[in-house]
């Protein structure tokens, strides 16, 4: 049995992307980037185990997807691997970032085999281009690029990282704590995803599905007399308003329910459980928002929004422009995308008899297409 474990670190915020998407989250066919790299590293069956770091707000969105080990990650690099080294068992770790995505097994051979002739293995690329640190150029031959996956003696590198020293990879941790470190040469295709244009000089990529995925949602309440009724995103001239946790927007509360559906994400309560005070009496533009951030971020593209409003009263007829004008602003599409009809029941049931409003939604979401980068950030 193997005794060497992958750690892939996964629990980045993107920050240097320059794009809504999370790199992680970029589709290979209908596989997240993260998922991609891992299933390819499986297939090898050179480790006993794989870990996964990842955010807190990634971490249940990425347990859907696959079996493997995931732990949560941290602030930094460093005490992100540090959680994950918690879980490691084997005498060997390999050590690599979920952005470098085309590692080959030939390349991973080689620096696998060099395992025990130093307590960090370390592969490099040599640097062509003249190398100036602040006035001075310095010698490119005795500079190196340096790459993962990092392969480390387990018992090293824990006692390594058990520092307040910050290092941007495992083999400076373990040098400082004073093991030793081997270099092999590395791969050319073993390039990190760190800007956009990274993405044209990964070799294994491959688009995204254009697959439409199809949410609905349906959500009522009932009225509560002396409050203020929103709908849509919209305030209804009204006496009463809805009985809620929340300020009862049943419009949204839908549509929020359609936009999780489509993406696979659960449902409006398990991100916004009614038991919370943090939610009580909050505006849910204010949730959709945040919905609408997390769509974006898990790699997917928001088309269209049909919302049915069934309603014995109020009337909404003069509300529905307004309405289309505001979910499209937090939708971020055009108001032509976003659909508002409104209906009666003819008198019958809870809202026939005008107690309540009920609302279906349904909403179509695609793949951000990375290969046109169609939605950099301003």
């Amino acid at each position: 049995m193997s005794d060497l474990t992958l750690i892939l670190l996964a629990a980045g915020s993107s920050s240097r992307f320059t794009m809504d998407v999370k790199k992680q989250w970029l589709r290979m066919g209908n596989t997240p980037l993260w998922q991609f790299v891992a299933q390819r590293l499986q297939k090898t069956e050179l480790f006993c185990k794989i870990i996964i770091t990842s955010s807190e707000d990634d971490l249940e969105f990425m347990q859907n997807y696959a079996d493997f080990t995931f732990v949560k990650g941290a602030d930094t690099r460093q005490n992100s691997l540090k959680n994950a080294l918690a879980e490691v068992e084997s005498e060997y770790v390999l050590v690599s970032d979920i952005a470098r995505a085309c590692i080959s097994e030939p390349f991973l051979n080689k620096i696998i085999e060099q395992k025990g002739q130093a307590d960090t293995i370390v592969p490099y690329l040599k640097v062509s281009d003249t190398i100036v640190y602040e006035n001075t150029t310095i010698d490119r031959d005795k500079v190196k690029r340096v790459q993962t996956p990092q392969l480390s003696r387990v018992s090293i590198l824990k006692e390594a990282l058990n520092t307040k020293d910050e290092f941007t990879d495992e083999s400076s941790a373990v040098v400082a704590y004073g093991g030793t470190r081997k270099f092999v040469y590395g791969e050319e295709d073993a390039h990190k995803i760190t800007y956009i244009d990274d993405l044209s000089r990964v070799p294994c990529l491959v688009p995204p599905s254009d697959d439409i995925l199809v949410g609905t949602g349906f959500d009522v309440h009932p009225f509560e007399q002396n409050s203020t009724m929103w709908l849509g995103g919209v305030e209804i001239e009204s006496d009463f308003g809805f009985a809620a946790h929340s300020d009862g927007d049943v419009a949204i509360h839908a549509l929020i329910d359609a936009l999780l559906g489509a993406a696979g994400m659960g449902d409006i309560g398990m991100i916004f459980p009614d038991t919370s005070d943090e939610y009580k009496g909050i505006d849910s533009k204010e949730l959709l928002r945040v919905v609408v951030t997390k769509i974006y971020n898990f790699g997917f593209v928001i088309v269209n929004a049909d919302l049915t409003i069934a309603a014995q009263k109020p009337k909404i007829s003069k509300y529905k422009l307004k309405m289309r004008k505001t979910l499209a602003e937090i939708l971020d599409i055009d108001s032509s995308r976003v659909n508002i009809k409104a209906t009666t029941t003819e008198k019958l049931g809870f809202i026939g008899r005008g107690e309540g409003v009920g609302v279906m939604a349904n909403v179509n979401l695609k793949y951000f297409n990375w290969t046109n980068k169609d939605r950099v950030k301003n």
